[in-house]
Parts: structure tokens; sequence; C-alpha cells
């Protein structure tokens, strides 16, 4: 008789649970995972109002925070999405690896862009991303997502010289003087100051993009998307969301 090597049965007891571990798996305890299609995500979009893809973040961080996030088949969405994409929304956040937007927004494949940079600062290309988003694939919400204790911040406040990072950092520098009535010493040593800092950035960051795209601008001035702001607390995981004023 052919022997059967004893690691094959290990290895088929670990697929399953590696996938589950990566968000994956297409059966849960709970039962076959609920499936979307490309044509009802596509409606979704299409229909949703910007203040309700503002809703959608919202719930999404609460379901990080409290560690529930919504089951989903990921292959499945991963195939579907092949044919196209229709993200509701499109979050400019900083590069910080601590702040992946698809995860503290608890989104799944396809329904958000995200733009990062360091200092979530605004230029050309960023704008041009997302005048994409929202223009031309349809999104309904553009998010400025700074967060605390950010380094990029520090370094605009200290005056860090580094190469490329400096022209980065010179951005954020507007923010640093919107801060200066904050009590303490200006300096990262401050902790009241850097996230005060931090606020004003964003704050400018989404006055910056409602003044140079005029794309950006006639549409939300529509009533087709809404440009809005935010802080990720680093060490609650909560967002929370800026009132910011339209021109």
């Amino acid at each position: 008789m052919k022997s059967v090597p004893l690691f094959r049965p290990v290895l088929l007891m670990a697929v399953p649970l590696l996938l589950t571990v990566a968000g994956c798996t297409t059966q849960s305890s709970g039962g076959t995972l609920p499936r979307r299609n490309l044509a009802a995500i596509k409606a979704d979009q299409a229909s949703v109002k910007p203040s309700e893809a503002l809703e959608l973040l919202r719930a999404g961080n609460e379901r990080f925070v409290s560690g529930k996030p919504a089951r989903r088949d990921v292959l499945h969405d991963q195939h579907i999405l092949a044919a196209g994409q229709y993200p509701h929304s499109i979050v400019l956040s900083c590069m910080d690896s601590r702040v992946p937007a698809e995860l503290v927004f608890d989104a799944g494949l396809g329904d958000i862009f995200s733009a990062r940079v360091a200092g979530n600062i605004v230029n050309p290309d960023l704008l041009g991303s997302l005048e994409y988003a929202c223009a031309a694939v349809g999104s309904k919400l553009v998010l400025v997502l700074g967060h605390t204790h950010c380094g990029a911040v520090k370094g605009a406040v200290d005056g860090v010289q580094l190469e490329n990072l400096t022209g980065l950092l010179d951005k954020i520098s507007p923010a640093v003087k919107a801060a200066r009535n904050v009590p303490g010493e200006h300096t990262s040593k401050n902790s009241e100051f850097v996230e005060a800092v931090g606020e004003d950035n964003v704050r400018l960051a989404v006055e910056q993009i409602r003044s140079q795209s005029k794309t950006l601008r006639d549409l939300e001035n529509a009533g087709k998307i809404l440009i809005a702001g935010g802080i990720y607390d680093l060490d609650t995981g909560r967002v929370r969301f800026l009132t910011t004023t339209k021109p």
C-alpha cells in the first residue's frame, strides 16, 4: 500500500487557518460569508449621498475600535472587482504605518481610494488624484486624515532639514504659524502644540483642496461631494471628525 505523508493533514488544516487570519476565508463559524456583485456596488456608489459616505467611514471606525469587523468574502471581492471599481470615498492620509485607512475604517476591497503622503499634505499630484476619484470615478467624499503624534508635524515644528523632505515639511509651516497662540514652548516636546499643529494642518489641507481645485470646489458647491477632515488617535484607534466650514 502506498503510504501517505504525515505532513499533508497538517497542511490541509493549516490552510483554512491562514486564510482566516488573512481575512480571505469564504467560510466561517457563522456560515457562508455575504457576497457582493459589481452591479450592486456601482449602484450603491451612485445612490449614496456625501454625508452618508462620511457615516460609512464613521461606522467602519466604530467597528475597528470595537474589534468587530464586517464579515467579507475577500477572495470573491478580489475576483469581481477586477472588472471595475466604485469607491464611495477617497482618504488623503499620512504615510504613517500605524494609520492604514482601509483598516481603521474597516473598509473592504474597492470601498475607498487611499492617497498617502507624509503629513497628509496637498500638492498638484495629490489634487489630481482626488479629482480623478471624484470627477471620473464618482467618489462622494474627500477626507483628509491626520493623526496624533505625527512625525512629519514634529519635523515641521522643529524645522528639520533633509534633502527633499525639507520642501515637504515646508508645506506644513502655515499650520505651525496658525497654532502660534498655544501656550508653552513651540517645539516637538510640547505635545499640546504638536497636536494643535496637526489639527490645523488638516483644516488647512481641506481649504487648500477647495481653493486649489476648481473641479472639487464646484462638485462640493453642487452638493455632489463633501470635503472633510479628521484626526486618528494612535492611542485609542478612534477618528475624530472635524467640523470644517465651506467657503
